[in-house]
């Protein structure tokens, strides 16, 4: 188990919800945090936090949807502190609509903030690990990145992507001392809920967890990286389950959305 006292962490969504909780989390161990999000005085509200905490942030606000936006990013902590030695790819969007509501130029919305953000960010960082011969990305899906559920068809798309492009990058870094992690948490009750784009009411019934536990689980995979993460334990079997039985786990996502209504179009 190594120690994150005086390491250096990128967080990025590090404004709310999970990437906060990660940041304040790091923080606490003694690492220096690297806070990447769109809004600044959001950022500059958790550096507080982080520096209360016993860590040292650096607010970098940006928006990951910009593709050129990861290298200055990266080489701006690299400027500071001359390293990287773990990137939480955490930001991301959602989208609460049925498969016949969700037109392409949404679903490609997505994939550039899920998907092609965490891409970039990775691209951006791999080069500092490997001069270093050592670092840890850590990618956060959903446990929706592990089996499809109602009205979350694009969304799941995103993750399972996610999921993919993990997976292969954790074999070409086999040896080279570059570890390489996916988180599925379920449900986090957080602004990430409000923000996105809802075209349904589905009464949610499914198991849910707060930030704070995410972000526990994250900084234990940091410091005793493991190639999944199940925050919730349960989702674990979730996802073996849907391989052997998936009529059945069909059953229980169905019970665990409710019945949805459509939203009434804005006037």
């Amino acid at each position: 188990m190594k120690h994150l006292a005086g390491q250096v962490v990128i967080v990025t969504g590090a404004s709310s919800g999970i990437g906060a909780a990660t940041s304040l989390a790091c923080a606490h161990e003694g690492a220096r945090v690297a806070l990447i999000a769109r809004r600044q005085a959001k950022l500059e509200a958790v550096a507080e936090e982080v520096r209360r905490a016993g860590g040292e942030p650096l607010v970098l606000p940006a928006d990951l949807a910009d593709t050129s936006a990861a290298p200055q990013l990266v080489d701006r902590v690299r400027g500071q502190w001359g390293r990287v030695d773990v990137l939480v790819n955490n930001a991301g969007q959602g989208l609460l609509a049925s498969f016949e509501q969700t037109p392409p130029e949404e679903l490609r919305h997505l994939l550039e903030l899920n998907v092609v953000a965490v891409l970039t960010m990775t691209q951006a960082v791999l080069p500092v690990m490997r001069r270093q011969g050592s670092g840890h990305v850590i990618n956060i899906s959903s446990v929706a990145g592990r089996r499809g559920t109602p009205w979350r068809s694009a969304y799941s798309a995103t993750k399972f992507a996610l999921g993919g492009m993990t997976e292969s990058l954790r074999q070409e870094l086999a040896g080279s001392g570059i570890h390489v992690s996916l988180v599925y948490p379920v449900n986090v009750p957080t602004e990430f809920q409000m923000v996105e784009v809802r075209k349904m009411q589905v009464p949610g019934r499914g198991p849910t967890q707060t930030a704070e536990q995410v972000a526990a689980a994250i900084v234990r995979c940091a410091k005793r990286p493991r190639p999944d993460v199940y925050p919730y334990r349960l989702a674990k079997g979730l996802a073996a389950l849907s391989v052997v039985a998936p009529s059945v786990v069909d059953a229980l996502a169905a019970s665990a959305t409710g019945r949805a209504t459509r939203q009434s179009p804005a006037p």
